[in-house]
């Protein structure tokens, strides 16, 4: 696999569209702050690694609404292995005119877009969700 970023997000994609309640996939430190960032903004219930049988397994928690819509509209991957992009404080992106969220892997960890220009610190745009 090229791009495990880009698989976890087709994975929840894909768990969204097929009504899913939990999406199962291998583990990494940095697929799991991913799905700490997108707990922390609400778009998930919950995630957890687990031990598996070989390395771990990363168990994501879909949340949906009432009526059974996904709290996910839209999940994007921006920087790819083939096209990095790096941004600094102050071209950090909005999605949605602030209505969505955008991931940035910065030299202090994973954060969102907001919590990224707040603290003054570029780096690489990783996904956004709406």
């Amino acid at each position: 696999m090229t791009d495990p970023i880009a698989d976890l997000l087709t994975r929840i994609r894909n768990g969204i569209t097929a009504e899913h309640d939990v999406v199962e996939m291998p583990a990494s430190s940095f697929k799991a702050e991913v799905a700490r960032v997108l707990r922390e903004q609400g778009y998930i219930e919950s995630y957890e690694v687990q031990p598996a049988r070989v390395g771990q397994t990363l168990r994501v928690r879909l949340k949906y609404t009432e009526d059974r819509r996904s709290v996910i509209s839209g999940i994007d991957r921006l920087s790819r292995p083939g096209r990095r992009r790096y941004v600094g404080a102050t071209q950090v992106p909005k999605v949605l005119g602030g209505m969505g969220t955008s991931i940035v892997s910065t030299s202090r960890g994973v954060m969102t877009g907001h919590d990224a220009r707040r603290a003054g610190v570029g780096g690489e745009l990783v996904a956004r969700v709406w």
